[in-house]
């Protein structure tokens, strides 16, 4: 899908990574409400070894409760998911596109929603910009 995600590839390893995310994510009012790393889950439950892989779901409370106000079932939307995965020596950070998640699930004209959407993303952007400086 075009335009799935902001991403950032950083010079770092995998936990300084995540730090740095979740530093720049409370820059910008979100908090992460769960970490899931695959890497650990594909081992502990398939005797997998894969790549340093975690997921980051990150909420903004206020931009969070505006949209379950105006239409509770955007919940199965939340949170903003935010990847990061080690690479060749570096860091890949894939953060979602707040505006092709509402576009894509129908509430890109939506009055309430899309206003939501939009705000959220461009916070989730400048996060991807304050990381990539």
């Amino acid at each position: 899908m075009k335009d799935m995600s902001h991403d950032v590839r950083l010079n770092c390893a995998h936990e300084e990574a995540i730090d740095r995310v979740t530093d720049a994510l409370a820059a910008e009012g979100f908090g992460v409400l769960s970490r899931i790393d695959i890497d650990k889950k594909f081992r502990e439950k398939l005797g997998v070894d894969f790549r340093p892989y975690t997921i980051l779901g990150a909420c903004n409370p206020a931009l969070a409760n505006l949209a379950l106000g105006a239409a509770p079932e955007i919940g199965l939307l939340l949170p903003c998911n935010v990847t990061v995965e080690q690479l060749d020596g570096a860091a890949l950070v894939r953060i979602i596109n707040a505006r092709t998640m509402m576009d894509t699930a129908g509430y890109g004209d939506d009055e309430q929603i899309a206003p939501v959407g939009r705000e959220a993303d461009e916070r989730l952007k400048r996060v991807a910009a304050a990381l990539a400086s």
